[in-house]
C-alpha cells in the first residue's frame, strides 16, 4: 500500500469514528479526497451538507486538518435551475461559473450593491446544494484577473489533480522526528533583492520567496542560488511567496520549466499581481532582445499549482510545518509569515518585507504573534539616520511638485506598478483637492492601470476607509485628475502636450516601461523635474542618476542605442516607501511579542544590515543577531 493510501485511509478512519461515535449520523460519504492542504469529504446526506459549518469545525478538532464537506453529484440541483435561482436571488449578477468536479459555483456580482450575508449565502447554499462563493466585479476590469479565472477554471480536471497531489505532499507520513531547523540563504543576504530563503527540517524542504534581482548583471547575480544545492527542485516541498514584487516572486515560473509541480501559496491578490508581473517581464525582456528565463506556459503552470490563503488562516504545507500569513503594510496582499515547525518544536517569522506605520492604502504590519523563537527580518533603511514620515513627504512632495509647474516644468514620478503607484495616486488626489498643488493634466501609464484594478477587486486587503469607498461603488484611484495612456498613440499625445503636467509610469527603478520614453524626451530640459519615491537597488539606472551620473545610455526609437544628457532635477523622497524606516524597523523590534531569541537580518546592503544589527543587540541584548551572506547556513535549535 502506497504512504497516500495509508495517511487517506487513517484520515478516512478517524472521520468514520466521528460519525459513529461522535456524532450519529448517516454520513452518506461518497468520497474522501486531498483538496491541495485540506481533506474534502462528499456526501450524499442533504443534512449532512446542510450542517457542514459544524461537523467541519469538530472534524477540525479530531483530525487537526483543515475540512470541507462537499455534496455529491448525485443530490445537487441542475446547473439551469441553480443559475435561475441566483439570478432571482441576486439582481447584481454579471456572471456564474460551475465548476462540476468540486460542486462548487462562483457568483461574480456587480460592484454597486453590497456583498451578500453568510446567512444569505448560506440559505442559497441549502436550497441548491452547491457549494457557493462570491467574488465582487470592479469598476475597473482586469484582463490579468480574466486570465487567472481562464487558466484556473478553464481545464477543471487538471485543477483538482493538482490539489490532490499537493495534499500528498501535505498529508503524507511523517517519516522523521522533527530535530533541528536550517535555513539557508539563497538570495538576499547583505543585498537588496532576489529574496530566497530555504528551510530545511529533518522532514520538509520550503522556499521562502524566489525573487530576481533587477541590479543584477549576470545570471548569477540576478538569480536566486538555486544551483547551490543538489536537486533543490526535485525535493522542494512548497514555495511561499510573500507578496508581488519581482524581487520576492519573480523567479517562480523558472522553477516549473525546471520541473516543479509543487504548490505556491500566497494569499489572493498576489495571485493576479503575480501572474501580470511574470507576463511582463517577460514581454519586455522579448522588446530588448534578451531570451527571457521562462516562457508564459511556465507562468500559467505556475497559477494552475497556486494556492490562495487569507489572513490568519492556519494551514498545514508539509507533515511538520504550517503557515498563517499576517498584512505586513508593504503592498497590496503581502504578507509577514508565521511559520509553525513541528509541534512546538520552533516557531519563525519571517517578514519580508514590511511597514510598520499606516499609510493611506494599508494598515501598519502585524507585530503580535501566538510563539516566536527567530525572527527574520528586512533591512533596506537600515542605515538611514534621517527619520521620514508621510505627512512630511508628502508636504516636501508638494513643494517639489508646485516649484517645477510655477517654472513651466514637467514632473515624472517612476513608481513599482503595485504599491507606490496607487499610494502615490491617493495623495496626488488629496493634494489636489486641498489646493496643496496646482491642478494639472495627470497621465498614467504602464502597468499601474492593469494593477489599479487589480486593487479595487480586493478591497479587504486595503485600510478600512478605503475599502469602505470601494465597497461603495467609488474609483477612489482614477478620479477625475488623471487619465490613462492606453496606447502608442496616446503616448505620442501625451509627449506632444506643452505645459506642466505630471506622468506617473512604470518601472520604479527605470530598469524597463514607459518611462525610459518620457525619460528620453523630456531629461534634456533642467526646468523638468524626476521624483523619485521608492527604493533604488544598486546597479540600476534609478541609482546611477541618484550618484549624480548625468549621461546615460538609452534605446532610441530606431532600437539603437543613444546617449542622453540629464538636466532635469533630481529628488529621492523617501517617505511613501512601502519599507519601514530606520526608526520603524527598531519600533518594531521594541513592539515585538513575544521577544525572538534570533534575530536573522536580510535584504540590506552591507552598511544597512550592519548598522541595524548594532542597533538590535542594544535592544535585544540576550538574542543572537545573525547577518549572512548569501550561501550562508544558520542552524536554529529547539525552543526552551
Amino acid at each position: 500500500m502506497s504512504q497516500q493510501l495509508f495517511t487517506i485511509n487513517k484520515l478516512r478512519q478517524e472521520i468514520f469514528r466521528y460519525f459513529s461515535v461522535i456524532n450519529p449520523l448517516e454520513s452518506g460519504i461518497t468520497k474522501i479526497d486531498f483538496e491541495g492542504p485540506r481533506i474534502a469529504i462528499y456526501t450524499k446526506n442533504q443534512e449532512l451538507f446542510r450542517n457542514q459549518d459544524q461537523v467541519a469545525k469538530d472534524l477540525v478538532n479530531l483530525i487537526k486538518k483543515r475540512v470541507v464537506i462537499r455534496s455529491d453529484e448525485s443530490i445537487r440541483l441542475p446547473r439551469e435551475e441553480v443559475e435561475e435561482k441566483i439570478r432571482e436571488y441576486f439582481k447584481n449578477v454579471q456572471g456564474v461559473v460551475f465548476n462540476d468536479l468540486l460542486g462548487e459555483v462562483v457568483i461574480e456580482l456587480s460592484p454597486d450593491k453590497p456583498l451578500p450575508s453568510d446567512n444569505e449565502l448560506k440559505l442559497l447554499s441549502n436550497m441548491t446544494l452547491w457549494s457557493i462563493k462570491v467574488e465582487r466585479t470592479t469598476t475597473m476590469q482586469t484582463k490579468t484577473i480574466e486570465k487567472v479565472k481562464k487558466i484556473i477554471y478553464g481545464d477543471p480536471q487538471y485543477r483538482v489533480q493538482v490539489l490532490r497531489n499537493i495534499g500528498e505532499r501535505v498529508f503524507r507520513d511523517q517519516t522523521f522526528m522533527t530535530n533541528e531547523v536550517l535555513i539557508t540563504i539563497l538570495g538576499s543576504g547583505m543585498q537588496v533583492g532576489r529574496s530566497a530563503i530555504l528551510l530545511q527540517t529533518t522532514e520538509s524542504k520550503i522556499l521562502l520567496d524566489c525573487g530576481y534581482s533587477l541590479g543584477g548583471t549576470s545570471n548569477l547575480e540576478s538569480f536566486p542560488r538555486l544551483d547551490a544545492i543538489d536537486n533543490l527542485v526535485e525535493e522542494l516541498d512548497a514555495v511561499v511567496i510573500t507578496h508581488a514584487h519581482l524581487d520576492h516572486m519573480g523567479m517562480v515560473p523558472y522553477l516549473f520549466k525546471y520541473g516543479y509541480r509543487g504548490p505556491v501559496y500566497c494569499t489572493e491578490p498576489t495571485l493576479p499581481l503575480m501572474l501580470m508581473q511574470h507576463l511582463d517581464f517577460i514581454n519586455v525582456a522579448e522588446k530588448e532582445g534578451v531570451f527571457p528565463p521562462y516562457s508564459e506556459a511556465d507562468a500559467r503552470l505556475a497559477v494552475q499549482h497556486t494556492v490562495t490563503l487569507g489572513y490568519g488562516v492556519v494551514t498545514n504545507i508539509t507533515p511538520d510545518v504550517r503557515i498563517t500569513f499576517y498584512n505586513s503594510g508593504h503592498m497590496l496582499g503581502s504578507s509577514v509569515v508565521h511559520i509553525h515547525i513541528g509541534e512546538g518544536f520552533h516557531n519563525i517569522v519571517y517578514t519580508s518585507d514590511f511597514k510598520f506605520e499606516d499609510s493611506r492604502t494599508l494598515e501598519a504590519c502585524i507585530s503580535k504573534f501566538p510563539r516566536i523563537e527567530t525572527l527574520i527580518m528586512e533591512s533596506t533603511y537600515g542605515a538611514a539616520q534621517t527619520p521620514f514620515n508621510r505627512a512630511q513627504s508628502e508636504q516636501v512632495l508638494a513643494e517639489y511638485i508646485t516649484k517645477t509647474i510655477e517654472r513651466g516644468g514637467k514632473v515624472f514620478i517612476p513608481v513599482p506598478a503595485v504599491g507606490r503607484a496607487q499610494e502615490i495616486m491617493l495623495i496626488l488626489n488629496h493634494l489636489f483637492e486641498s489646493k496643496s498643488i496646482p491642478e494639472v493634466p495627470v497621465f498614467l501609464d504602464g502597468l499601474v492601470i492593469e494593477a489599479t484594478g487589480i486593487h479595487m477587486a480586493f478591497p479587504q486587503y486595503m485600510n478600512q476607509e478605503i475599502a469602505r469607498q470601494i465597497i461603495d461603488g467609488k474609483n477612489v484611484f482614477l478620479t477625475e485628475y488623471f487619465t490613462p495612456v492606453r496606447s502608442t498613440q496616446q503616448r505620442e499625445e501625451v509627449l506632444e502636450t506643452s505645459g506642466p503636467m505630471i506622468v506617473i509610469a512604470t518601472s520604479g527603478m527605470l530598469e524597463g516601461g514607459p518611462i525610459l520614453t518620457y525619460l528620453r524626451e523630456y531629461a534634456g530640459d533642467e526646468r523638468n523635474l524626476l521624483a523619485f519615491v521608492s527604493y533604488q537597488v544598486e546597479g540600476t539606472l534609478g541609482r546611477r542618476l541618484l550618484k549624480d551620473i548625468r549621461e546615460i545610455q538609452l534605446m532610441g526609437e530606431n532600437g539603437k542605442p543613444e546617449i542622453v544628457n540629464v538636466n532635469m532635477e533630481i529628488v529621492k523622497i523617501d517617505g511613501f516607501s512601502g519599507h519601514s524606516s530606520k526608526q520603524e524597523l527598531l519600533n518594531y523590534v521594541k513592539s515585538i511579542q513575544p521577544k525572538p531569541k534570533n534575530v536573522v537580518l536580510l535584504h540590506g546592503e552591507p552598511e544597512a544590515v550592519l548598522s541595524l544589527s548594532k542597533s538590535i543587540s542594544k535592544i535585544l541584548p540576550s538574542s543572537k543577531i545573525y547577518t549572512p551572506r548569501n550561501l550562508n547556513s544558520i542552524t536554529l535549535e529547539m525552543k526552551a
